[in-house]
């Protein structure tokens, strides 16, 4: 005889919403992942982000294969009383299995090979020109190959850490490895602590890392508040320092772009060597190992010191171009304060995100990821598929009557600037206090 239901209310799935006592509901069945979430692949922010909440969306988006067997071992017995599903995410989730159904998901294409064999090609030249050649325009040159070989390889990593482009664990770790720590000196560790938890909670100011720069950059005026930083577990200081900083973010970007890299090597560095749980802390420690072994002896090998500041200055300014098109994706885009809520995610998706509008052959250049919206959507979809299912996510946001935003790249900068800019006049503003100023949060509610 089948046992008696238990129910729970969408409130009392709520007060579970803590490490220790961590329930999460997809689809209306209640699971209890207060233990297993050590074991999460995609680490622990996830689901602290999204605790004691219907997760069904985010689920459907990062898990279309399948991850659904295994719920069972964390079912509590419990379901949602008062379960509903708007008509958003109807039509999502309807569209997540469609793509399912057609292959979408397994149909990776060729494109992943043929970035491989670029940045072997690329990398021969560089290390050829460095060596071999010994005039100073050909190592600019080679300086500004490294920094394109720099920006395919993120790209792979970024693919391969979304498990796109292997047909294994195993294999997407091993490209993991190689193209972001081995090729770029980049933590996949790292990435995967901080792009988990964008995805997540995209464009929320106090739980999206990738929008918080204080005191360099700030793209709200609630940031002029010292929040906290739920995601590094620390204030956001609105000092003097920052508010100076902050007051000439529009001025700045681009110079601190072309060193941007400096700090993604520093990110790493702090996350690795601490004592944060990092999964394959050995794993990625080797792969730095490894680029700073080769990286290093290669700049050496130029024949004095100005040539070889050219060279990695040169390198730098290229990748520039790629940190900026992340910021074009999202600052400029709504933002909010506060958890990320499983039961809006369509709609906290599309207004979080920014397209860039290119021609199908400009697609190597951005790496897939100027179809922003759609990447967040179905993070798992291969880039060689997001042009396709452009028109279709275009229809589901008319349809719904939410924002699909594509820009061109120009358009995007000044979109960027502006908002910058905005901000950086509300911040010289001494003579009034910036969050009680309520006619600016009025005219500039989307940040």
């Amino acid at each position: 005889m089948e046992a008696e239901k238990k129910y729970i209310t969408a409130e009392e799935l709520k007060e579970h919403n803590k490490p220790g006592d961590l329930w999460i509901s997809i689809q209306g069945k209640v699971y209890d992942v207060s233990d297993w979430i050590k074991d999460h692949p995609g680490g622990d922010t996830p689901l602290l982000n999204l605790a004691g909440q219907d997760v069904t969306d985010a689920f459907i988006a990062y898990h279309p294969g399948t991850a659904w067997q295994y719920l069972d071992k964390v079912f509590n017995g419990y379901y949602i009383k008062d379960f509903t599903v708007s008509e958003v995410s109807k039509d999502f989730r309807k569209l997540a299995f469609e793509f399912a159904k057609v292959g979408l998901f397994e149909k990776k294409g060729h494109g992943t090979m043929y970035s491989l064999l670029s940045i072997a090609f690329m990398l021969s030249l560089v290390v050829y020109g460095v060596l071999r050649c010994e005039g100073v325009l050909v190592h600019l040159v080679c300086g500004l190959l490294l920094g394109v070989l720099w920006v395919q390889s993120a790209y792979v990593g970024h693919d391969s850490g979304h498990y796109q482009i292997m047909t294994s664990p195993a294999y997407n770790r091993a490209a993991q490895i190689l193209a972001g720590n081995c090729l770029t000196g980049i933590s996949i560790a790292w990435w995967k602590w901080t792009h988990n938890a964008h995805h997540i909670a995209c464009n929320s100011l106090d739980h999206d890392p990738d929008l918080q720069h204080i005191p360099v950059f700030a793209v709200s005026t609630k940031l002029f508040q010292s929040i906290t930083s739920c995601f590094y577990g620390r204030k956001m200081e609105f000092d003097p320092v920052a508010r100076f900083l902050v007051g000439y973010q529009h001025f700045t970007f681009y110079p601190v772009m072309m060193v941007g890299r400096i700090n993604l090597f520093i990110q790493t560095f702090l996350l690795l060597f601490t004592r944060k749980g990092v999964p394959h802390r050995a794993l990625n420690i080797l792969g730095l190992a490894v680029f700073w072994t080769w990286f290093p002896l290669l700049v050496s090998c130029l024949p004095n010191w100005t040539e070889r500041a050219m060279f990695v200055l040169a390198s730098f300014a290229v990748t520039s171009l790629q940190h900026i098109q992340f910021c074009l994706n999202h600052f400029s885009a709504d933002v909010y304060l506060g958890h990320p809520n499983g039961n809006d995610w369509f709609e906290k998706q599309t207004g979080g995100t920014i397209d860039i509008a290119c021609s199908s052959w400009m697609d190597w250049f951005y790496g897939g990821l100027q179809f922003q919206l759609e990447h967040h959507l179905f993070p798992r979809l291969p880039r060689c598929q997001l042009r396709k299912v452009s028109p279709i996510v275009q229809d589901l946001c008319k349809k719904h009557n939410l924002p699909y935003r594509s820009l061109s790249f120009l358009e995007a900068n000044l979109s960027t600037i502006r908002t910058l800019r905005i901000a950086a006049q509300q911040a010289r503003d001494l003579t009034c206090p910036v969050p009680k100023n309520l006619v600016w949060e009025a005219v500039n509610t989307h940040g």
